[in-house]
């Protein structure tokens, strides 16, 4: 029964109708000990019927202290991994097994590898928002939340790699005076905003403020009033004093800033397309109905190479190390 599910990705088993999906998840998670961890790009359904909701790092500290047998990672694929690198005893689960990453794609390990090699006196720094493969060739992993201040604890003479996304390299060399060798890697979200449709929204709304994510075009980010990570823009929208904002990330965080600062207005910035908001098609592959079914058969299960594993695992500790050296000495 459970190979049969995996193979058709549980698209042909019915739900009952009469179920209530919130009080089904809440009963599966004490009966089996689990925890579900959400990104906030998810929807606003399963943000809510979650334990911890937060971004890559917020995530990843989550999942190397949690005392849960079963992980329920509802983001994409490289999320789910890193759960499993830092807990290779627990059984770590994912709505959609599909839901990959275009960033992580565009930077292939054996590609990577070629490159890195050719220049190794570099360190590497890579973005979260990679494959299992590529942090295996790392020497530390970082997010948008702490790669500044990753990049500038280390000797302004060491050479870096930063990879695979060149947007928010090049935000961190200009914010550090760094001049990190790129990987030509990019998220799919990030770089179809369209400066001019925003511009126009921006005349429209003179009142509003504009606030990105570091991930997104130097174009954008030159016409922000504020430029932070997922995290950073969730509170910087519930402690400024501004009541309009224009978000250019993912439109999943706005269920969140809505919830944090109900008499405040939030506009999805707009893509390059037909559509109005920008939605991660990764991310939205995940859904409240595939969250149960997926705790319900434990599938699908992310299984990793124990080599690539071990490998994996210490640039994302040195992180988290860094990370907490860095808080407690701010």
């Amino acid at each position: 029964m459970n190979s049969e599910l995996m193979n058709k990705g549980f698209l042909d088993v019915d739900i009952d109708p009469s179920l209530d999906l919130f009080d089904e998840i809440k009963r599966i998670k004490k009966e089996k000990n689990a925890i579900v961890l959400a990104h906030y790009y998810q929807e606003p359904d399963i943000q809510d019927i979650s334990d911890y909701i937060g971004d890559s790092l917020g995530l990843a500290q989550q999942a190397a202290k949690t005392s849960a047998d079963i992980i329920v990672f509802a983001g994409v694929h490289f999320m789910a991994e890193t759960a499993k690198i830092l807990n290779p005893d627990k059984k770590v689960l994912i709505p959609d097994l599909k839901a990959g990453c275009s960033l992580s794609d565009s930077c292939p390990p054996h590609l990577f590898k070629v490159f890195k090699d050719k220049h190794p006196d570099h360190l590497i720094i890579s973005y979260i928002n990679c494959s299992a493969g590529i942090k295996a060739l790392s020497d530390i992993i970082c997010t948008s939340s702490n790669a500044q201040l990753i990049v500038e604890s280390l000797p302004k003479e060491q050479k870096i790699i930063f990879a695979p996304d060149r947007n928010l390299g090049a935000y961190i060399n200009k914010k550090t005076g760094r001049d990190m060798l790129l990987w030509n890697g990019a998220c799919m979200v990030h770089e179809i905003f369209s400066l001019e449709k925003i511009v126009k929204l921006k005349q429209r709304h003179p009142e509003a403020k504009m606030i990105a994510h570091p991930e997104c075009e130097e174009a954008v980010l030159k016409i922000a009033d504020f430029i932070g990570s997922t995290t950073q823009l969730l509170k910087y929208a519930e402690k400024d004093n501004s009541e309009v904002y224009i978000v250019a990330t993912e439109t999943g965080i706005l269920h969140q800033m809505q919830k944090n600062a109900p008499l405040k207005t939030f506009i999805a910035a707009p893509p390059d397309n037909a559509c109005a908001c920008n939605d991660c098609p990764h991310m939205k592959l995940n859904t409240l109905e595939k969250l149960y079914l997926c705790m319900r058969y434990e599938l699908p299960e992310i299984i990793i190479d124990e080599n690539i594993r071990l490998a994996a695992k210490k640039p994302i500790d040195r992180m988290l190390l860094l990370s907490k050296q860095l808080e407690s000495s701010m």
